[in-house]
This record gives C-alpha cells, sequence and structure tokens, in this order.
C-alpha cells in the first residue's frame, strides 16, 4: 500500500490524525515496520525525562480524543462512525500505555526491551526493500550511531531491579547483537555493494554498536535481580487489560475456570483420538516426526502445500484471498546467524504502508551436521499446520491483507504490525491469533488435515488452553515463575527450554497469552450465534470478510459491531468447529 492509499485512509478527524502523528514519530522502529519512513534513523526516547514528556503527550491525547470524539459511544454510534471507533481504540492503547510506562513490565525495568528495540531498528532496515538497500544503509548508520546513547541511557531508566529470566534474556540478545553486528553487517556489505564512504560508516557504527551491546551486557551481569514474584501483574492490573484491551466482560475468575475445565476435556479428547489412531500420543509424535521432506525438496514443500491451501479455500469459497504472492526462502544470509538469540520470526507481518510484488516467509535452511533433526522437526504437519495454514495462508497472511487493504479502521490497519518484541497493539491479538488459529481448525473442518494432522490440531488446543492458564494465573499471583515452568511441562510436554521460553514470553507481557484462546472461542461462538440468527441467509464466506474487514480490531469489538448489541461473546464455553466424520 502506497502514499495514496494512506491519504485515501486519512478522515476529517484531527484528534486521530494528532494521535497517529504521535504513535510513529514516538514509536520509530514500529513506524520502519508499519512502512512509514520519516523515522527511519532514529530510536524512541526512553530516558526520564523523554518518557516524562511522552507521558504528558499521552495523557493530552486522551483528552484531545474525548474531545472531539466523547467516550461511552454506543455500539450503533461505532459502527455508524469509524473515527468514533478509531478513537476509542487509541484512547485504549494510551491508557494502556501509561500505565505500563510506570510498572515494572514496562521499559523502566524491563531491559529486553531496550535490547530489543536496539536490535530491530537495524534489522527492519536490513531484511525488506521498500527502498534501495544505498539509502537503507544511510538510516542503519544513524540508528547504529545512536545506539550507545540509546544504552547508556538504559542504565539510568532502569530504575527496577528486572527478574533474572528478564536479564537472561537480554543478554542473550546482546549475544545476538554481536553476531549481527560483526558477520551479519560484513555480509549485508558484500551483497549490497555500497559506496566506499557508506561502507566506511556502516562499519565504524557496527563496531561501536557491537561495543555498546557488550558493555551493556556486562553492566546487567552486576545487577542483583528481582525476586520471581516481581513478574505478576496482579489481579487489578490483569483485569485492566482485559478489559482495555481485549474489550473482554467476562471476569478473570470466570475465564480461568473455563481454561481449567476445558483443558481437562481437550486432554481427554487427545488422548482419546491419539489412542484410537496411533496407539497412543507418544506413538503419533513420533509417526508425525518420521513425515518430512526429503532434504532436496525440503524447499519446495512449503510452495506445494500453500498452493494446495489456496486451492481448497478456493474451492470451498470459504473467504476472500487477496492476491499477495509469497515465497518461502531462507533467511537473508546477513541475519540468519543471529536470528536464533532473537524474537525473529519466520512470518513477520508485510508493512502495511509498503508495496511490495512478493512477500518473503523465512526459514532456515538445512544443518549439514543436523539434517534429520532439522527435518524431523520441521516436518509435514509442522510446514502445513504452522508454516502454511497458520502463518503463510489462510491464517494470518490472509488477516493481514484484509487488514492493510480492506479494513476502514486506520488503527485496524496497523496494530497487528510485528514491532521490535510484540504486535503494535495490545487491542490486535485477538484478532490476528484469533483468526489463525480459527483458520487451522476451519481448514480441518474442510477436510485438508489427515488423521495425524488432526491430532497435532488437537494437541495445539491444549497448548493454547494451557498458554491462557499461566497467563493468568502468572499474573494473580497463584502461580510462580517456577510453577508455571512445571504446568507447561506437565500438560503441553515438549522440551524443558521451550517451557521455559513460554513461561518467560508470558511474564514478561501480561495478558497476551490468553489470545489464542480468547479469539478463536470467541470466533467460534460468533460463527455460531450469527448462523442461527441469519438462519439460511448465513454465508461462511460473507461471514469471515465481514470479520476480517474490520482489521486488526478485538474480537469481542467486531462482534458488537458484526450484533449491534453488547459483547455477544460473554459464553462460559469455547465451542469446537463440527468437523465431518
Amino acid at each position: 500500500m502506497g502514499v495514496d492509499s494512506i491519504a485515501r485512509c486519512r478522515r476529517m478527524s484531527a484528534a486521530l490524525d494528532r494521535f497517529f502523528d504521535h504513535y510513529y514519530q514516538r514509536r520509530p522502529v514500529t513506524a520502519t515496520f508499519t512502512g512509514v519512513h520519516a523515522y527511519d534513523g532514529l530510536l524512541p526516547d526512553w530516558s526520564i525525562d523523554g518518557l516524562s514528556a511522552l507521558q504528558s503527550e499521552m495523557r493530552d491525547l486522551i483528552v484531545t480524543l474525548s474531545d472531539e470524539h466523547p467516550r461511552d459511544a454506543s455500539v450503533e454510534d461505532l459502527r455508524r462512525d469509524v473515527d468514533a471507533l478509531d478513537a476509542e481504540l487509541a484512547r485504549r492503547f494510551l491508557e494502556m500505555q501509561l500505565v505500563e510506562n510506570n510498572g515494572i513490565h514496562g521499559v523502566r525495568a524491563n531491559p529486553s526491551l531496550w535490547t530489543g528495540e536496539a536490535i530491530f531498528g537495524v534489522i527492519s532496515l536490513m531484511i525488506r526493500d521498500f527502498a534501495p538497500v544505498e539509502q537503507r544503509m544511510q538510516s542503519v548508520i544513524k540508528r547504529l550511531e545512536a545506539v550507545p546513547a540509546f544504552l547508556d541511557t538504559a542504565r539510568e531508566t532502569l530504575a527496577h531491579l528486572a527478574p533474572a529470566a528478564w536479564t537472561n534474556k537480554a543478554q542473550h540478545e546482546c549475544r545476538g547483537a554481536a553476531v549481527l553486528l560483526e558477520g551479519g553487517i560484513e555480509k549485508w556489505i558484500a551483497a549490497g555493494r555500497p559506496e566506499a564512504e557508506t561502507e566506511r560508516h556502516l562499519r565504524a557504527g557496527a563496531a561501536r554498536a557491537q561495543s555498546a551491546f557488550a558493555q551493556f551486557c556486562d553492566w546487567l551481569g552486576t545487577r542483583a535481580p528481582a525476586p520471581d514474584s516481581a513478574m505478576a501483574l496482579g489481579g487489578d492490573g490483569y483485569d485492566f487489560l482485559v478489559d482495555r484491551g481485549h474489550w473482554c466482560e467476562r471476569s478473570r475468575e470466570d475465564l480461568l475456570a473455563s481454561a481449567h475445565e476445558e483443558l481437562q476435556l481437550a486432554k481427554r479428547n487427545l488422548n482419546d483420538a491419539a489412542r484410537a489412531t496411533a496407539g497412543s500420543w507418544a506413538n503419533a509424535q513420533e509417526q508425525l516426526a518420521a513425515r518430512h521432506p526429503a532434504p532436496e525438496h525440503y524447499f519446495a514443500t512449503f510452495g506445494r502445500i500453500w498452493l494446495a491451501c489456496r486451492a481448497r479455500v478456493a474451492e470451498r469459497d470459504v473467504v476472500t484471498w487477496g492476491d499477495w504472492p509469497i515465497r518461502y526462502v531462507p533467511y537473508p544470509e546477513w541475519t540468519a546467524d543471529a536470528a536464533p538469540f532473537l524474537y525473529y520470526l519466520f512470518y513477520r507481518s508485510p508493512a502495511p504502508f509498503d508495496r511490495f510484488d512478493v512477500y518473503d516467509y523465512v526459514v532456515p535452511s538445512i544443518p549439514v551436521d543436523r539434517a534429520e533433526a532439522h527435518l524431523r522437526a520441521w516436518n509435514d504437519s509442522v510446514i502445513k499446520l504452522n508454516h502454511v495454514v497458520h502463518h503463510g495462508a489462510i491464517g494470518h497472511h490472509v488477516q493481514n491483507w484484509h487488514a492493510a487493504t480492506r479494513a476502514r479502521s486506520r488503527v485496524g490497519q496497523i496494530a497487528a504490525v510485528d514491532s521490535a518484541s510484540r504486535l503494535a497493539m495490545l487491542s490486535a491479538a485477538t484478532m490476528a491469533e484469533g483468526w489463525a488459529c480459527y483458520a487451522t481448525r476451519l481448514m480441518e473442518e474442510l477436510d485438508f488435515l489427515d488423521p495425524l494432522e488432526r491430532l497435532s490440531e488437537a494437541h495445539s488446543q491444549v497448548r493454547f488452553l494451557a498458554r491462557a492458564i499461566v497467563d493468568i494465573e502468572l499474573h494473580q499471583g497463584t502461580m510462580t515463575f517456577d510453577d508455571a515452568i512445571r504446568f507447561w511441562s506437565e500438560h503441553v510436554g515438549g522440551s524443558p527450554e521451550a517451557a521455559r521460553g513460554e513461561a518467560v514470553k508470558a511474564s514478561m507481557f501480561p495478558c497476551t497469552a490468553i489470545i489464542y484462546w480468547l479469539g478463536t472461542g470467541g470466533i467460534v461462538r460468533l460463527r455460531d450465534t450469527l448462523q442461527r440468527e441469519r438462519g439460511s441467509g448465513f454465508s461462511l464466506k460473507a461471514f469471515h470478510d465481514e470479520l476480517l474487514d474490520h482489521g486488526s480490531i478485538p474480537v469481542a469489538l467486531a462482534a458488537r459491531l458484526m450484533t449491534g448489541r453488547g459483547d455477544p461473546m460473554d459464553a462460559t464455553s469455547h465451542p469446537r468447529l463440527e468437523t465431518p466424520s
């Protein structure tokens, strides 16, 4: 999407214009990922004075938005006036940011937010050809030159001690930065062949930034850790995010009770189906791992399954699938070695305001010394369910297309952009992940999954419920960090490292791990509701298009807009789709 498209999206709301100007200027790395390039040479100002100014600016914006677009608009008002809708989404975003910036889960306590922003400020300019490489290198130089001062500022702003797990993550990212800024920059220079002066400045900036990351890593190692109990946001804080971010009116207690009940049911269903299909879930896992591409067909397998997925969707005519071509390619060689240390996504949402001809979905090449282990991990089921259906095809890719090209909401256009550490706005999360998880279940309904793949999908339901439970219990203080790791290992399985990684993510970003379950269940209930109400006039394709064309907004809000009344999703269960026998 180019400048003309952006202009067509702009309306007459001066308050919203001010909000978006603020949003991009104050979050320059997110702006780059969104395709707004006026700030490509900058890193955010998270100094003590900068945060004070930011807080004041956000409070003023809330007043300005409320003056032009009054609070407490009715559902009918929100349906009729997309600016009123965006004003409410923007207000809630600002309110959540005000709280986070003063708490332990924000930049005053979490060093990983700083390392992620600094590293992806550079990577965001290296991995997409939105401008000539020489131009992007000039912006990289500016950001590299800003890194030492940025990390020096972090030492002043990080007034609160961080739990050890957060510090360890930041240190791991510092090591990834060293890999990127040494070998990675050299490979990028070799591929881009910049002018001599640009090459010299790139190397000098990378060396200074690398030294700054090393010093910051050492400094983090000198700090005493906060107790793991500091990870808990608290019940009131969690309730605030559920309401303001996800527009969910169910109580935390009700959500938790439902998740526990459904987890037990999901585990029974998985074990029963596994016994009938493969003798046990362990046997099924072994059979799934054994079904993998031959090395010479590895990359081609992704594209083949993608085409099959699109063909099945077209055959059943269940959703509009826009013309956003995709190809599966190896990591860029200049970021490949650093990727394992970082929040480096295989599929990163296309920038809504950048043009592209073909979108590159990146996957690791087969390591020569671990080919069989790699292929077993990247087996046919993982490729189909995760990298095609969930991410690169009918899931995230189709949802992102609808948001970028068809959504009237300006917030809905950009909120699901993947930024340095997380989505651009929490309000996008239930739609982005809810739709992608629902899409996998939809493809099961369309007979695209074989029996073993259905088992894998059933295990995903267990995983998403476990995430929701860990999220709630960790932050309300009824589960310790170690308890969360044990809970994950007991109910989901996998490696200890994977269990710990899930717990760390849940601890850093409260009310995020719940989105998979919350969003998927909301879509299924909304579909059931409208199918009953519309009867013979119900069209699955029309339902999906109507839902997705709201853009990346909370599923609960989309449900209000589609039904014209209060939250129709305040049910006590998350029903499964009916699957043909």
